[in-house]
């Protein structure tokens, strides 16, 4: 392996870690403001953390995970 191809692996790898790092913020910062806004107010539950609120997105993807009836029917 040159340099070339070691330079461009760790691009590669740095450019992973930063789109891995926007998806969670992009995913867990609007989960957390909007439950902390709404959820103690209304039903007088406490509020989440930032690391909460992604387990809660990654939960509800697992709970509600949709299944493609035509191609499972296949």
């Amino acid at each position: 392996m040159d340099i070339e191809d070691l330079g461009l692996t760790t691009g590669l790898i740095l450019m992973g870690l930063f789109t891995i790092i926007g998806v969670s913020l992009l995913l867990a910062l609007p989960t957390m403001w909007l439950w902390n806004w709404l959820m103690p107010a209304i039903f007088g539950l406490s509020e989440v953390t930032f690391w909460q609120a992604l387990g809660l997105n990654f939960l509800s993807g697992i709970l509600v995970k949709g299944t493609n009836i035509t191609t499972a029917s296949k």
